[in-house]
């Protein structure tokens, strides 16, 4: 997008985002986003991601987002557990791994240097 822009995250439409299978430690969670903003170099990413409940690994991006529906507790290797839920706003490290057990379908805002 080349103009300024507002979106209403709650009700904003999702495509899907197939999780590869080795990321799933458990139930059958479902993946859904959509990236509203690219930087020109594709270094910088602005979007809306969900997930619906189960638990899930993952290797982070530098990323801060802000939850806006559901809950998560967020458990970096090495490092704090995180417990997510409306309202809050998480940083996450490049090169963080992290387990994702997510209670309610959460979705988030988020921005993302790669």
């Amino acid at each position: 997008m080349t103009h300024s822009f507002a979106l209403h995250i709650p009700d904003a439409d999702l495509e899907p985002e197939p999780l590869d299978p080795a990321q799933i430690v458990s139930g059958n969670p479902e993946v859904t986003g959509k990236v509203v903003w690219e930087s020109p170099d594709g270094r910088q990413l602005r979007g809306i991601w969900q997930i619906t409940p189960g638990v899930v690994t993952d290797t982070e991006a530098d990323e801060l987002f802000v939850v806006i529906s559901g809950s998560a507790t967020i458990e970096v290797e090495d490092g704090p557990t995180l417990r997510v839920e409306p309202g809050d706003m998480a940083v996450l490290r490049a090169g963080d791994r992290t387990r994702w057990t997510v209670h309610e379908t959460l979705r988030k805002a988020y921005a993302i240097t790669l």
